[in-house]
């Protein structure tokens, strides 16, 4: 098996008709409920590479309640490519009283992987791949928050998102003392199928080096909206949207989209919980790199003891080679709590291939926690909505809403605080700009800009821009957001 094999699988399931993997589980492995199944544990002594003392070591999760479809999971070693069946002597069942050994080969949910992130004595969860095509990983101090997929389709814009997930994996055993580690994968849907090959990298930031071939599956069906490369996130309120019967400040796995077109602008897109679903699309070429971000990693902004919201990743996107032309799409749904992930972000390419034609793409994925990818000069490091002591009545607030930012940087901080800095800002055809103020902040070394518009339909929404500028020189990267309908 290696990835010119892998490439052949994807073309030739894209060649014939999707066939579904059930979901039938054993009756008594099926009644167990969320608590019974936390019961039923990996037997860590049993971890794959162990007994080898290798630097990773893999686990595998058992089947049961929100997992029920099974993946094939295989070795790939010098010596050849092993099956990796299930085996109930693997698990722990805790409290439970059923009887594994009558299930036979029920297959398995998922793996993850361990490598010693933030001590050397102790294997440390690094990546999880669970679940459709989703998987997650951390850096070092990191705590799990957003998920990636290795593909979305018609998210928006068909008749129903559709699913794809990853069928099997091949683990490639890593040499003694290795500091990275490869996976591949054979993903699989109704109207495509994939080979993605993940070469992880762990550390202070993990990456992930992503190597993808697409098929679209012929007589399937059009695809609407290709998502590549999507991640996956929660925003539940925030420092833009808060929340006052919720003692926490701001809950969110991520607060912002940032993205680096090919024309070289940075972007940033404070994420909100709409009142209903929001999809806001941005055009470019050959971009740069575009990623849902953790920015503020203050405990005070969160105040969350088991959360911990301000150790979740950063996801940053980087494409490898050229992309083309097409659209970053931020999809933000709504949300009562934060147990529900409604923020989606996702490259959309402006030609999709024809059926049976291969898509390759590839991409450095890295998960980022306090040493984050930012713009070279400035950028926001607080969006707020909202007045203080102010003649304005209620109603002409309304329609006037004022936002308060600040931006910092060193671009900012090499000027002296008297710089004549500017605020540039610009609407749509639906908003007009009443006031736009950039002032001295030196609690943030930075600079803080007021900003109000006037909404003239307040039916519709309204695009907002805001950058720095200084003797026509662009100091910042631009805060883009969207003012929902009431």
């Amino acid at each position: 098996m290696d990835w010119n094999a892998l490439g052949e699988l994807a073309r030739q399931r894209a060649q014939t008709p999707f066939q579904p993997v059930g979901d039938k589980l054993p009756e008594d492995l099926a009644a167990l409920d969320y608590d019974q199944m936390r019961d039923i544990r990996f037997r860590t002594e049993r971890s794959l590479w162990r007994d080898q003392s290798l630097p990773f070591e893999a686990q595998f999760f058992h089947l049961g309640l929100y997992q029920k479809r099974a993946v094939r999971l295989h070795e790939l070693a010098p010596e050849g490519v092993t099956d990796l069946p299930y085996r109930s002597a693997d698990y722990d069942i805790g409290r439970n009283t059923v009887d594994p050994q009558a299930w036979g080969d029920l297959g398995h949910a998922g793996f993850r992987l361990h490598y010693p992130l933030n001590n050397p004595a102790y294997k440390d969860e690094l990546v999880v791949f669970l679940g459709a095509s989703y998987f997650r990983a951390l850096g070092a101090g990191q705590q799990y928050g957003l998920s990636a997929r290795g593909l979305a389709i018609d998210t928006v814009g068909g008749q129903g998102e559709e699913f794809p997930r990853f069928t099997d994996f091949w683990l490639q055993r890593p040499a003694p003392g290795a500091t990275e580690v490869t996976v591949l994968a054979l993903l699989d849907s109704p109207r495509a199928s994939g080979a993605y090959r993940f070469v992880i990298r762990p550390g202070a930031s993990t990456t992930m080096t992503v190597t993808s071939r697409l098929f679209l599956r012929a007589g399937a069906g059009p695809v609407n909206t290709l998502g590549l490369a999507p991640l996956t996130s929660m925003f539940l309120h925030g420092e833009n949207q808060p929340n006052n019967n919720d003692f926490r400040p701001e809950v969110h796995d991520s607060d912002g989209l940032m993205m680096h077109t090919g024309d070289g602008e940075w972007l940033w897109r404070p994420l909100q919980n709409p009142a209903q679903i929001s999809v806001s699309s941005f055009t470019m070429r050959q971009p740069r790199g575009f990623g849902l971000m953790q920015r503020d990693r203050r405990f005070a902004s969160y105040e969350d003891i088991e959360a911990r919201y301000e150790r979740r990743p950063s996801a940053w996107v980087r494409p490898l080679g050229d992309w083309g032309a097409g659209r970053v799409e931020l999809v933000q749904l709504r949300t009562p709590d934060e147990t529900h992930d409604n923020i989606v972000a996702y490259w959309v390419p402006a030609t999709l291939p024809a059926p049976g034609q291969p898509l390759d793409f590839a991409y450095e994925l890295s998960w980022q926690g306090e040493a984050q990818q930012t713009p070279p000069g400035a950028w926001v490091v607080q969006s707020r909505r909202g007045y203080g002591y102010t003649k304005l009545s209620a109603s002409e607030q309304q329609r006037q809403p004022q936002f308060v930012l600040d931006f910092a940087g060193p671009a900012l901080e090499a000027l002296p605080a008297d710089a004549a800095v500017r605020a540039v800002a610009s609407a749509d055809a639906n908003g007009r700009i009443v006031e736009a103020l950039a002032y001295p902040n030196p609690t943030q070394r930075g600079w803080r800009v007021t900003l109000r518009v006037e909404r003239l339909d307040p039916a519709r929404p309204v695009e907002l821009r805001v950058f720095l500028q200084h003797q026509n020189n662009t100091l910042s990267e631009t805060w883009t957001h969207a003012v929902l309908p009431e």
